[in-house]
Parts: structure tokens; sequence; C-alpha cells
């Protein structure tokens, strides 16, 4: 069988052959009754457009590659679906790429990413390296920060507003009495994990109180698991634990309850950050921070947009506040008002 040609659906269709370009081409301009008639033909021939030729013409492959490092964490494959349908209702389709956190490997993905003639590349939960970054410029491919930020005037970047964020978990517990509290951190490398840290214990400070313990989790839900059993093993141990992202929250409540027999939140009350489905659930009712991902998602696309139409201001940070949620996996403040 031989391939279909866009003449062979132009002459089927009895227009020309430039009809049948425009018609394929999103954006392009023509009449309904032309498209009825292209499309009819195309069907009734089994046509279908060469995306990549058209791409060699136009210098635009109308594809954006989408770069995480991992999907563990319930946020992201939520995240990522939001995005992938954003940018496929302004006729973009998304390649996703998987990267782990370390320098090495982001180069040759962003290497591969770069082969494929992409517009534009979006990284959730990865960092860019500032030759890395000047790479991507250089070829002329806008880049956008999601659910990171990045030091430096040079990438743009949307997250929520994680300083806050940890300052109203502070907040939250110091009010409902506590005040032997540790932190489970994320991955040192991440600016959601330093952000939050810093807003937490900041809002610590403002009350004269400083990390009663402290842990790694690595964003991990088994190194998450092995700090809530070193830090709540004892009678000396933390009356709130504040994790830096509910995945490994739910871990740390499921050592506490089943293999501490501690009550959550007789004993201990959790704190999560993300607000990912799970949390709502009645086995955890985790009280965290809301990620305002839609309006994330909204502003990524935004900004990836107009800088890949030149019609962007340059490069800039954007940070969404998001809500504290309040469940029952922590102690609630008499009182207290949402």
């Amino acid at each position: 069988m031989s391939k279909v040609t866009s003449s062979q659906v132009a002459e089927r269709a009895g227009v020309s052959q430039s009809a049948v370009s425009r018609v394929f081409t999103p954006g392009a301009s023509a009449s309904k009754r032309t498209v009825e008639k292209v499309k009819k033909a195309a069907e009734e021939l089994g046509y279908r457009p060469n995306s990549l030729a058209r791409a060699m013409v136009s210098g635009k492959s109308r594809i954006i590659g989408l770069v995480v490092a991992y999907l563990e964490n319930h946020f992201y494959p939520e995240a990522l679906e939001k995005l992938s349908n954003a940018l496929q209702e302004q006729g973009y389709h998304v390649l996703i790429f998987m990267a782990s956190n370390n320098a090495e490997n982001i180069n040759s993905v962003v290497e591969e990413i770069l082969d494929y003639q992409v517009d534009g590349i979006i990284t959730a939960s990865v960092a860019m390296s500032s030759e890395l970054t000047k790479r991507c410029r250089n070829a002329g491919i806008p880049i956008v920060l999601f659910n990171r930020s990045q030091d430096g005037p040079d990438l743009s970047s949307v997250a929520s507003n994680n300083v806050e964020g940890g300052r109203k978990v502070a907040e939250f517990l110091i009010a409902g009495g506590h005040r032997k509290i540790g932190y489970i951190a994320g991955w040192e490398g991440a600016s959601t994990q330093r952000d939050r840290e810093t807003g937490f214990c900041a809002g610590l400070a403002a009350h004269g109180l400083s990390l009663f313990a402290r842990a790694d989790g690595d964003f991990k839900s088994e190194k998450a698991a092995e700090a809530a059993r070193n830090m709540c093993l004892g009678e000396d141990r933390p009356d709130a634990i504040f994790v830096c992202n509910d995945h490994m929250a739910f871990a740390v409540m499921d050592v506490l309850r089943f293999e501490l027999g501690l009550s959550v939140p007789g004993d201990v009350s959790v704190v999560g950050y993300d607000d990912v489905p799970i949390a709502a659930w009645p086995a955890y009712s985790l009280t965290t921070v809301r990620q305002p991902a839609n309006r994330m998602v909204s502003e990524t696309v935004e900004l990836l947009l107009a800088e890949i139409d030149a019609t962007g201001q340059g490069p800039q940070k954007i940070e969404i506040d998001g809500p504290l949620i309040v469940r029952g996996s922590a102690r609630v403040p008499e009182g207290w008002s949402t």
C-alpha cells in the first residue's frame, strides 16, 4: 500500500493542495465548507498529515518537552495530566521524559529533548544548571520550571508560595498548643524543600521556638518512615511533625499508628504539604497545605506560550498562595477558623 498524499486528498475534495494544508494546520484559515470537504476526502482515503514535515517547513514542531524527576509523589501524575490537557487545548503535543535529580542525567535528558526540535520545555521537580540553561537559550528553546524555583534571573518559574505555606503550618501547630515540633525534610537540593523549611522555622521563631527534632526524608516514603521511627521512639518525642510533602506524610502516619502504636493526632499531630487526593481519604484525613495545581498549570502554560511566541516580558517568577486544609490528622486549635 502506498502512502496517501495531500495532492490525492486535494484531487478527491476538489480543492487546491494549499487548501488541504490550511485545513490541517492549527490556526490557519479555511472555510467551513472547505474543511468539511477536505476532512471527508481524507477520511475516505485514510490520509494523515505529516506533522514532522510541516514542522520542518514552519520551524515549529508544536511539541513541548515535559521533564519530571519522579512520579511516586501523587501530586505529579495529576499535575502532568492537567499540563498535558492544557497544552493540547492550545494545539501542542507533549513528550514526557523521565529524569533523576543528578546533573549528569538531567543534561543527557535535555540533550535528547533538543533533538526532537521541541518548541519549549517544562521541567517539573527538576533543577537546571546555568550551563544547560544557556544552551537551551542559544537553541531558542524557552523553559519554565514547574513547582520549582531557581536563584538567578534567567528562568521563568511557577510554584506555590512555599515560604508562606511553611509559616502557616507553624502558626497552626503553635495555636494548637504544640511546643515540641519536629520536621521531616524533602530532598535538600529542591527549592520547595528549602522554602517550606525556611517559612516553617521563621514561623516557629516568631513565637520563640525552634525545631525540636529534624530528619531527612528525601521525598521518599521509605526514608520518611525510617525518620519517623527514629524521631518517635521513646518518651521524648515530638508532639507534632510537619512533613515536607503528603507522599512522605502518609508513610509517617502509618509508622506512628501501626508500628509505634501512637494515636494521630492524640499523641502526635501530623501535617503535610500538597493536598493530593489521598489526603482526603478517611484512612488519612491529612491536614495539609494545598498546592493550587490548576492555577499553577494555567500560569505555566501562559508563560511558556508567551515565550514561544516572543510576546512575554522576559523571565518571571510566579508564586501562588495555597490554603491550609484542616482535617483530622492534627489537633485543631480552639476557635480556629480557616
